[in-house]
């Protein structure tokens, strides 16, 4: 495995961020940005133990919800 892929979404009700990996059951929260990357590599340290193949690229996908009144 070369990469593994988070989509992170903001909280609009409470704020911060969520991230999921696509694929894997890794879930993680943070209240900014630069939060958000260290609990990622956190929980992607705590995933993948030695016997497992750890990606090398961890690629943090950012969505945003846009509503468009007509």
């Amino acid at each position: 495995m070369t990469e593994i892929i988070f989509e992170v979404t903001e909280d609009d009700a409470d704020g911060g961020y969520s991230a999921t990996a696509l694929g894997y059951g890794i879930h993680t929260q943070g209240d900014s940005v630069d939060e958000i990357r260290r609990n990622v590599k956190e929980a992607v340290d705590c995933y993948f133990d030695e016997s497992m193949a750890r990606p090398k690229l961890i690629r943090l996908h950012f969505v945003r919800d846009e509503v468009l009144v007509v």
